[in-house]
């Protein structure tokens, strides 16, 4: 008997072994000559959409790219005719009358069956007037919306000083860097009006002449009617003749983006800061055929571009994630065993160390720790991370860098992550203490996160670098984003996702890094976070959670299995001491059976967030790397077991 057991051990560990193989086979084969990894950022149509309306507004229309765009939004749009946030999600409204206005544009006749589906169900949910303010401001600038239908943004707010209640930097590095930009557009409100042929007369259920131009708040709160008030107050300062510090604002606004344009031409290298800043420095009257409007638009089409041509079809991301991609490879990498002197190791590390920002940034508004992040994409020195950061360093260590190199780089990185942590414990990802949460209530954020305040992932991985790096429970860091860990643990045990989808997320992230510093795994908080992952299996051995669970409570931790969900789920079962349990079992079976011919996982699931449920992503590096991490670390436990 055995000599049974030991035979089926190693059958398994050698399918464990296989498995391993072809993986890391297939992410060598993904690397690029450089060092890193890079693989497509994916989100919804709005982004090609919205690129159509740039090249329109800035007087630079490419026919060809229009018509590429077209195929590529077409391609995306869902049966009932609608276009939706994630894959396999509901159709979404403003998504839907951006993609039906970029398919126009592009030519596309409003006869046609795609077109009939998508305007029945603008109709059917409001029309035009119920879209998002931020796309009511792409139509305005075409002449679709009344620029008296949208908040009012006065370019005096640059000028409020930091210790004002609200000010720029009260925002999220994300919305501040797009609110900025539109102080100038909204001073401007600027007109480019459509072709006849174009305009969106059909998506207005009573007609564009009796459109409700009336400014309502998502949520009715106090704050929410304040600040509707308030816009009112703005609105009469508006129109005024005599505003002695307007332009002062404007200059302001101006010198602020230029001292923030990347080496790639990019703002933040994400798209929506992007695209209003090209079109704030258009109306400042700069030139497209130089200087920083040139190199910003050019920035999309460079070699490291956010433009994608695939045959005749043409798409956009909205950001680039290198180095978000090559730390997770490079820890997927040391996890399946590959020597930390292997080539794709060393070539990965040293591509990373030449990463670390040593440069300023907004980030020093609220923290004094001396610079040593990592940013998520290939340029943007100004906005590192902490949760890159920490990956970038987990990796980092478990590579044969040339030692000094290696010891300044960690030490920098170690220094900038204590120091950007927040009063309550935890860590945001790009701000210390951005944590002002009635600025959400302003008329202007109905789309998406506008602050950055400390979320359990990123704290969890910052953590467990940390722990990596010897600190313990004891350490007063540690005890401080562990007490906050622990508050912020929901009553049945899991923990919220914020920039994952969800919470097998946030678990996945916590496990290891309560392990990594030395919290018993028998303690009660653990092991409700353990059952939890227990009573969340499916059938097939994996775990999945759909988007729609972070708003409805029947979808709140299930959904179709995936390669990615599976694998964060394992990482916390692992570092939890479940190795052996039969739960494990099957869901590493799972991880072997649903393995590729090339090494890799098939997923059409967007598992990535950028903001719940608003703005959704799908890392094509997901399927990859977490499953690698996860039949390493199940690989490494058992290496040491008696099967004998």
């Amino acid at each position: 008997m055995t000599d049974r057991v030991a035979t089926a051990q190693e059958t398994d560990l050698a399918r464990v072994d296989d498995a391993i193989g072809s993986a890391v086979d297939h992410l060598r084969g993904l690397q690029a000559d450089a060092g890193y990894w890079w693989a497509e950022l994916e989100s919804n149509v709005t982004i090609t959409a919205e690129h159509l309306f740039l090249r329109h507004i800035l007087g630079i229309p490419d026919e060809e790219e229009a018509t590429a765009a077209a195929a590529d939004i077409l391609s995306r749009q869902r049966e009932d005719g609608t276009w939706a946030n994630w894959h396999d999600g509901p159709g979404e409204l403003s998504t839907t009358v951006e993609a039906y206005l970029g398919l126009k544009m592009a030519g596309i006749s409003i006869e046609r069956p795609e077109m009939e589906r998508a305007r029945a169900f603008i109709l059917s949910r409001g029309g035009v007037e119920k879209v998002r303010v931020f796309t009511k401001i792409w139509l305005a600038m075409m002449g679709e919306w009344d620029w008296r239908g949208l908040p009012t943004l006065p370019a005096e707010f640059v000028l409020l000083p930091r210790w004002f209640p609200v000010n720029v930097y009260s925002f999220a590095c994300w919305a501040r860097q797009t609110i900025v930009p539109l102080t100038i557009i909204m001073d401007a409100r600027p007109v480019v009006p459509l072709p006849e042929r174009a305009r969106i007369d059909e998506l207005f259920v009573h007609g564009r002449e009796r459109a409700d131009l009336s400014i309502r708040p998502a949520k009715r709160t106090g704050w929410a009617s304040a600040f509707l008030l308030l816009d009112r107050v703005l609105r009469l300062h508006e129109r005024l003749s005599w505003k002695p510090f307007r332009r002062r604002a404007l200059d302001r606004a101006e010198r602020w983006i230029l001292e923030r344009q990347e080496a790639d031409g990019a703002w933040g290298g994400i798209q929506p800061p992007w695209v209003y800043s090209l079109i704030a420095l258009k109306l400042r009257g700069y030139s497209l055929d130089e200087g920083p409007l040139h190199r910003g638009f050019e920035g999309f089409y460079g070699p490291m571009g956010f433009a994608i041509r695939e045959r005749d079809r043409f798409r956009l991301q909205s950001c680039l994630s290198p180095v978000w991609d090559t730390g997770l490879a490079l820890v997927a990498l040391e996890d399946a065993g590959v020597g930390s002197d292997d080539p794709a190791i060393l070539r990965a590390a040293e591509w990373l160390l030449d990463e670390q920002i040593f440069t300023g940034g907004d980030w020093q508004i609220r923290s004094s720790a001396p610079p040593g992040g990592w940013a998520f994409e290939f340029a943007n020195d100004r906005y590192p991370d902490t949760d890159d950061s920490a990956v970038v360093m987990i990796g980092l260590l478990g590579a044969a860098l040339e030692e000094r190199a290696k010891k300044r780089a960690l030490e920098r990185g170690r220094e900038w992550l204590l120091g950007m942590q927040s009063r309550n414990g935890g860590w945001g990802a790009f701000d210390r203490n951005n944590t002002q949460t009635w600025t959400r209530q302003i008329p202007f954020c109905d789309f998406g996160e506008v602050i950055d305040p400390p979320s359990v992932d990123v704290t969890a991985h910052i953590v467990e670098c940390l722990g990596r790096l010897g600190a313990r429970i004891g350490d007063r860091a540690i005890d401080r984003a562990v007490s906050y860990l622990r508050r912020e643990q929901e009553p049945d045990g899991a923990w919220y996702g914020r920039w994952g989808v969800n919470l097998t997320y946030g678990i996945g992230a916590v496990l290891p890094a309560l392990e990594a510093v030395g919290e018993g795994m028998g303690a009660a908080y653990v092991r409700r976070a353990v059952d939890w992952l227990f009573a969340h299996q499916n059938d097939d051995g994996g775990w999945g959670e759909k988007i729609e669970g972070y708003y409805d409570p029947a979808w709140r931790g299930r959904g179709p299995s995936t390669a990615s969900q599976t694998a964060w789920a394992l990482l916390g079962l692992i570092a939890a001491g479940e190795v052996d349990h039969p739960v494990t079992a099957s869901g590493i079976e799972y991880l072997m059976r649903t393995q590729n011919d090339a090494g890799g996982w098939d997923e059409a699931a967007f598992t990535g967030t950028g903001f719940p449920t608003d703005f959704m992503i799908r890392y094509h590096l997901y399927r990859d790397v977490f499953p690698v991490m996860a039949l390493g670390r199940y690989r490494r436990a058992l290496a040491g077991r008696d099967v004998t």
